[in-house]
């Protein structure tokens, strides 16, 4: 049980410093050695620090199929954004088209509170909708225009696309 423990405190220690650093380089954009080596250390040092707040996934995280989910999400995602953004423009510009406001409810498979939270905030990135609550497994989500009261109809209609390749992602 213990060397459990220790080996996901040490993924959580790894997967911070891998982000902390990328994090650096993005904003440093130098790949000078003394950069490279201040970087490397002072990532390292934060990350010993801050991994216990940040224990989302493990190494497995890194794994090439998971990597390739995530890229399939990114488009995914951008494909809804770009969706819900022109169809926010058309009902600003059509007053008349009709709105009907309200909140939905559904449940998602996703387990960790981690998944659940990306799941949430694409909801909400995307305009026209934004997640309220989540309350165990069920979201709340303010609709634009409520086409249906039915939970999986709204899932299908809201969430189901982020959920499959988060489900994927995250898959043990």
């Amino acid at each position: 049980m213990g060397n459990k423990v220790l080996s996901k405190k040490l993924a959580s220690v790894i997967l911070n410093w891998l982000f902390l650093f990328i994090v650096w380089n993005a904003f440093t954009s130098s790949l000078q050695v003394q950069e490279v080596i201040t970087g490397l250390i002072a990532s390292f040092v934060i990350a010993l620090f801050t991994s216990r707040f940040f224990d989302c996934c493990t190494l497995k995280i890194l794994h090439p199929r998971s990597i390739y989910y995530m890229v399939v999400y990114f488009f995914v995602f951008l494909v809804a954004l770009l969706r819900s953004n022109f169809d926010m423009a058309r009902r600003v510009l059509s007053p008349s088209l009709p709105i009907n406001p309200g909140i939905v409810k559904f449940d998602t498979k996703l387990e960790s509170d981690f998944q659940k939270m990306v799941l949430a905030n694409s909801i909400t990135l995307t305009p026209g909708t934004l997640s309220v609550d989540i309350i165990g497994n069920t979201l709340y989500v303010h609709w634009i225009d409520v086409i249906t009261d039915d939970p999986l109809k709204a899932h299908t209609e809201i969430a189901k696309r982020f959920e499959n390749i988060l489900l994927k992602i995250y898959a043990e």
